[in-house]
């Protein structure tokens, strides 16, 4: 009778011992799970910056100067904007710049002198960006803002006036982040600032406007 009782115990005691070695064996073999690495460049925030560049474009008028004519100069900012974290690895944010500029056109023959610059340009705009960690590669667009100086004498007819021109610009960048709150800011953007009337007083009205690619680079402190 023990005999018996021994062999039905060791029966029961294989039935329970197995599974449970068997489900222990499966805790062990599985893979521990990779966990999350965090890539964030922590981009959101306030931030201002300075820059410089270089513009260039095309002037036209149907008065002194005609269509198609090249401009160029160089131009020196500041610049000032806030980012948002919209989701994990989207950053949006709104921007605000406005530079001292020499990119004109002119000519000076005997008895006539023509001279167009914009003395100013300025920018509100929108950004969308990708958070890469260290770096934030974006698109931007918004109002495009210039004030500018046109200047013709021919001895007969006179223009010598200042202006404001509104328009718009669109373009793309890249952030890279040299330090915790410092980065540098490469930005390409195209700029229209649509066509404003001159002369009228003591020359023959006309229309002129003026658009310009620029190549900027910066540094952005944010805080």
């Amino acid at each position: 009778m023990n005999r018996v009782a021994l062999i039905l115990a060791a029966g029961i005691s294989s039935l329970v011992v197995a599974p449970a070695v068997q489900a222990a064996d499966l805790i062990v073999d599985e893979p521990a799970e990779v966990g999350v690495v965090d890539v964030s460049g922590n981009w959101a925030g306030a931030y201002v910056g300075v820059f410089a560049g270089y513009g260039w474009g095309t002037y036209d008028d149907n008065g002194p100067a005609g269509p198609d004519n090249g401009l160029g100069g160089g131009l020196v900012g500041l610049t000032a904007g806030y980012n948002f974290a919209v989701t994990d690895g989207i950053v949006a944010g709104v921007v605000a710049d406005v530079a001292w500029s020499d990119i004109s056109y002119g000519y000076d023959f005997p008895g006539v002198e023509f001279d167009f610059r914009a003395d100013w340009v300025g920018s509100l705009r929108g950004k969308l960006g990708f958070d890469g960690g260290l770096f934030l590669p974006y698109l931007t667009a918004g109002l495009a803002v210039a004030g500018t100086s046109a200047f013709y004498d021919d001895g007969f007819f006179l223009v010598d006036e200042s202006q404001t021109h509104v328009g718009w610009t669109v373009g793309a960048g890249l952030e890279v982040a040299v330090a915790d709150n410092l980065s540098i800011d490469m930005l390409y953007r195209y700029s229209d600032y649509g066509d404003v009337t001159y002369g009228g007083v003591t020359a023959p009205p006309y229309d002129a406007s003026f658009t310009t690619h620029q190549i900027t680079a910066g540094l952005n402190w944010r805080f």
